[in-house]
């Protein structure tokens, strides 16, 4: 600040206006400029004790002409150089030249505009580094969270009608509005509110817009902030933010505070998945857990947090008096998906055989964020293909490119390589169709799409809530397919299944490790500890136990690549056809498929 304040003085003084200019002149040369100007400033004899010499000084005003010819007067402080006019220069100092004397102006005058100009610098510092900036240190220390007063924000109030696909969570944080409503009647019976909420769920899921509505139902004042808005590059700036966000909410009671995110700033202090030691960090914590259930009384006070990682958050943030409950906001199910479809579908105009239920069946897993961004796209791509309204063909080809990626048809390659890749998505294809375990075909195709050259699409037929063993090896089986019907036709392997190997140790490891579906290993789980862990933990297992675990991945991928080929093998007339409709088609529907070759659901072969 002090450099700044000095920097700006200083260029204001070499601005000034009134700051004569320099200019050196022999002693004829004054008396000539004499003949022209005023001498406003008496001669005087100076001693440079830097450089060791004399020199005579004084201020002249001289008549000159500027750039357009006009005549103009100009100041000048004028450095008389000594020579062989010495004496002269002394009678000239002794008075005996006569000069006529200009009345100089008031010195009154530049130091009051300075005085006013240095001032004025210093009001707008104060307002740029106070006011704009928010106070402190540059307002580091000073909180941003965002105020959204829901008494006055009525055009962008987000209610629970706004919110869809969720209802469970919903009546779980009802009681929270009713409280910020009418806190009297709970007082009354002795109840509590839960001071602090936490909302878990995938991402996407609307865990942000429900915090909102929350907001926007009962009225109150909401601040909004994100867990990584209390980190800063200097030590105890969190802290100081987490501070002065909660005395401003305890000023607006009763109010809401969401902090999104919260995983940033929450973490574990020891253990496995902990912060690892950064003071900083533990700061902010350690700050956040006093001022939810510390020393000082927070009534009316709401804290609701949200994050996809509750498994990293320390243990003290969890207890009861702090973030007594956790709500759960999970992916929608069918009926869930069919209403956030609704919602979102209600600006866009659609076309007469626009079917919402069946995209709603066709998505499962799909988040509420998935759902609105499959809408937007499809109603994009119907302005590209320039129609009245969206289509089922359209929402058909969106819901494709939000899971698989968008169709690359102008990527050309050869036929052999066209060729190689429909006999690729022929093996898994007919798998797919032929293995009881499998989720029923959706689609296959050889349009590079995304990164991949094909894709052998599946989808399920209703939620799934867990998978079997049995839907495991059917999957493994199904990665297989693609490499040996590529063998079969080329006699040759190829990187096209470098994908389809990786998920097969995947799936084979998850059911070892993971999901005890091994019967070498039976009912165990084996899984690396954290590498952030901030404590010295002994191996999660031992190095022969690792290797028969290697072993096991071995033994599952072998079993199921020999089954798939065994399979494949018998049925090779039927992996024939379905190679040559894709190369003629290049995209062929899952009934298609099942109708080329012949068997159906109930015809499946027990692999």
């Amino acid at each position: 600040m002090i450099a700044l304040v000095a920097a700006a003085f200083f260029t204001m003084y070499r601005m000034n206006p009134d700051r004569p200019k320099v200019r050196e002149m022999t002693l004829l040369e004054f008396y000539d400029a004499m003949d022209h100007g005023k001498l406003v400033e008496p001669v005087t004899r100076v001693f440079d004790r830097d450089a060791g010499e004399t020199y005579f000084s004084g201020e002249v005003e001289l008549d000159e002409l500027d750039g357009k010819g006009n005549p103009k007067r100009e100041r000048y402080r004028v450095a008389l150089v000594p020579g062989e006019n010495e004496g002269t220069m002394g009678d000239l100092l002794d008075g005996k030249v006569k000069v006529i004397v200009k009345e100089q102006k008031s010195a009154l005058s530049p130091f009051v505009t300075q005085l006013v100009v240095f001032f004025g610098l210093m009001a707008l510092f104060y307002w740029i580094f106070y006011r704009r900036v928010g106070g402190g240190v540059f307002g580091m220390g000073k909180s941003k969270a965002k105020l959204l007063n829901g008494k006055e924000d009525k055009l962008n109030r987000v209610t629970f009608a706004d919110v869809a696909g969720i209802d469970e969570a919903k009546e779980e944080v009802q009681e929270i509005v009713e409280f910020l409503k009418t806190p009297a009647a709970f007082k009354r019976l002795g109840g509590r509110i839960p001071k602090g909420v936490l909302l878990v769920g995938p991402p996407g899921t609307g865990k942000t817009l429900l915090a909102k509505a929350i907001a926007g139902e009962a009225k109150v004042p909401f601040f909004a902030m994100s867990g990584s808005d209390f980190e800063e590059m200097f030590v105890g700036v969190g802290a100081s933010r987490m501070r002065d966000m909660f005395a401003e909410a305890k000023r607006r009671a009763p109010c809401i505070v969401f902090i999104d995110e919260i995983d940033s700033i929450g973490q574990k202090r020891t253990g496995a998945g902990a912060i690892g030691g950064s003071h900083a960090y533990e700061q902010t914590l350690n700050t956040m857990l006093v001022e939810m259930d510390g020393f000082d009384a927070n009534e009316g006070v709401i804290v609701i947090a949200a994050t996809n990682r509750p498994d990293t958050l320390d243990a003290a943030l969890l207890r009861p008096g702090r973030f007594d409950r956790q709500v759960v906001v999970e992916l929608p199910t069918l009926k869930g998906r069919e209403e956030i479809l609704k919602l979102h579908g209600a600006k866009i105009k659609f076309a007469g055989d626009a079917d919402l239920t069946r995209v709603a069946r066709g998505t499962p897993g799909f988040s509420g964020a998935d759902l609105a961004n499959l809408l937007n796209e499809a109603a994009l791509l119907a302005v590209r293909k320039k129609l009245d309204g969206v289509d089922m063909a359209t929402l058909d080809e969106a819901r494709d490119k939000v899971i698989w990626g968008r169709e690359r048809k102008s990527a050309g390659y050869a036929q052999k390589d066209r060729e190689t890749t429909a006999w690729h998505e022929a093996g898994h294809a007919l798998l797919q169709v032929m293995l009881p375990g499998a989720d029923p075909l959706h689609k296959v195709t050889i349009i590079p799409r995304g990164r991949a050259l094909g894709a052998t699409m599946a989808l399920p037929e209703r939620d799934v809530l867990g998978h079997t063993r049995s839907y495991f090896l059917a999957e493994l089986r199904i990665c297989c397919g693609g490499r040996i019907a590529e063998e079969i036709f080329t006699g040759d392997i190829s990187t096209g299944a470098s994908q389809d190997i990786r998920q097969a140790t995947e799936i084979a490891r998850d059911m070892i490790c993971r999901y005890g579906m091994s019967e070498r290993f039976g009912f165990q789980a084996f899984y690396e500890r954290s590498e952030f862990s901030a404590e010295q933990l002994p191996p999660a297992f031992s190095e022969e136990t690792s290797r028969e675990i290697d072993r096991e991945v071995r033994r599952l991928v072998d079993e199921a690549y020999a089954d798939a080929k065994s399979i494949i093998t018998k049925n090779r007339d039927k992996l024939e056809m379905l190679a040559r409709a894709l190369v003629e088609r290049e995209t062929m529907d899952g009934r298609d498929v099942e109708a080329l070759i012949g068997v159906s659901k109930e015809e499946k072969t027990d692999a």
